[in-house]
């Protein structure tokens, strides 16, 4: 087997273009999905009455639903209902919504995780709900959950493949695309894994260092 090399450095411009799509899908969708699960953690440690189960049964929805599914309904189910979304938007909001459930759980665990006392000692020295969420539950339910948070921004970033059902050019879309159009197998496959371990492994190796750093109180948290 011979790999056209020519034919790949010829198209690898329109593969760097599928990588910024890539990120700026995926970049988009992890930081709304951090706003909604912070806003959820929020609405579930001050227990607001009537919120909390819906969150609850949000969080479930969203982490035993498979993204294709949820990718369809927002893209096939919401324009009958006068709803109409651009494929872009229709691929962020599926995955801010996955993401959102995992975030949201992620927060929830980092808050139990701080213990009791410090709680009490806060409410002690008068602090006001808010005040002990901001000072001391957050940062170091931040620090706890910051494993768990940096894995799902690599499985969210990983989700992104999905998004080619609606048409996202993508990485995985521009490699079928150009598989059925071109019939270079061998060489497209090759260049798709080629952007996806020049993605991932960088990106692993930061979130690895900066994990390490927040362990270490290094941020000031």
């Amino acid at each position: 087997m011979t790999l056209d090399t020519a034919f790949m450095l010829d198209h690898l411009p329109d593969f760097g273009y599928a990588a910024l799509v890539t990120l700026a899908v995926a970049g988009i969708a992890i930081v709304a999905s951090l706003l909604v699960a912070a806003l959820n953690s929020a609405v579930i440690f001050f227990r607001v009455r009537g919120l909390t189960w819906v969150i609850r049964a949000y969080v479930e929805l969203a982490r035993n639903t498979p993204l294709l599914i949820q990718l369809f309904f927002v893209y096939f189910a919401l324009p009958s209902l006068g709803i109409h979304l651009s494929n872009y938007a229709t691929a962020i909001l599926a995955l801010t919504f996955l993401g959102g459930g995992y975030f949201t759980e992620v927060f929830r665990a980092g808050i139990e995780a701080v213990s009791g006392s410090q709680k009490e000692s806060g409410l002690a020295l008068g602090l006001s709900r808010w005040q002990l969420f901001r000072i001391i539950v957050l940062p170091q339910a931040l620090r706890i959950a910051t494993p768990s948070l940096f894995a799902n921004f690599i499985f969210l970033l990983k989700e992104t493949t999905v998004v080619s059902a609606v048409a996202i050019p993508e990485i995985l879309y521009t490699t079928t695309n150009y598989i059925a159009l071109y019939y270079k197998t061998y060489e497209m496959l090759l260049l798709m894994t080629f952007l996806y371990v020049l993605l991932f492994l960088p990106l692993s190796f930061l979130l690895s260092w900066m994990e390490r750093r927040f362990r270490h109180g290094q941020f000031g948290i």
